[in-house]
């Protein structure tokens, strides 16, 4: 059993730990914070790395906990985030094979971040045709059992994991991408992410 926090997209270390579990629990009692994949994800663009970051609803002054944190949607960041996954990923092998099932994420508003990650969560898990059950917290943990890897969802100062490369959309202009989103290794592998995830030689 894993402890993890619900990340958007999230990065592909989350994945390969998702992969070694029985079972996930969904850290959801805690307080937001910045800079972290709660709202944000890095995927691979002809500049090199780039942010994907959904914009939320502050509360100045007040700390709110992740499963209350409301999406803003002014500026309309789903039709942004959806434009650039297909200027950057149209020509990978398995963006057509995908893209599809991604369009509720982008098409529909949803008010609550933690609704969306479980999504985006729930359509990575159908893609890469596993099944491991969650549950949700219903009070912060601050000591568990189980493998706690919370700390996953820092985006800021992350670890450098040594992920086995794999051909990605611009490798030969920026070099090999460590960790980035789970959907640039689903848009470049395909139905092989998941041997990809399973063969990845890494201790937590």
């Amino acid at each position: 059993m894993v402890l993890l926090q619900p990340t958007y997209f999230s990065p592909i270390i989350q994945y390969v730990a998702i992969t070694k579990s029985d079972k996930i629990v969904f850290e959801t009692e805690d307080n937001f914070q910045k800079q972290t994949y709660r709202n944000r994800c890095y995927i691979y663009t002809a500049d090199g790395k780039h942010l994907l970051n959904i914009p939320i609803q502050h509360n100045k002054g007040i700390k709110q906990k992740t499963k209350d944190v409301k999406i803003d949607y002014k500026d309309n960041w789903n039709k942004q985030h959806l434009k650039t996954l297909k200027t950057a990923y149209s020509s990978s092998p398995f963006f057509e094979f995908y893209i599809d099932d991604l369009l509720p994420v982008f098409e529909k508003r949803y008010t609550y971040l933690l609704d969306l990650n479980l999504l985006t969560h729930q359509i990575v898990m159908d893609a890469l045709q596993i099944e491991v059950p969650f549950i949700k917290t219903k009070e912060y943990i601050t000591e568990t059992q189980n493998l706690d890897l919370r700390y996953l969802a820092i985006a800021k100062n992350s670890k450098n994991y040594n992920l086995n490369s794999y051909i990605q959309v611009f490798y030969q202009s920026h070099n090999f991408l460590p960790n980035l989103s789970i959907l640039d290794l689903l848009f470049m592998e395909g139905p092989n992410a998941l041997n990809y995830l399973e063969s990845q030689q890494i201790t937590f």
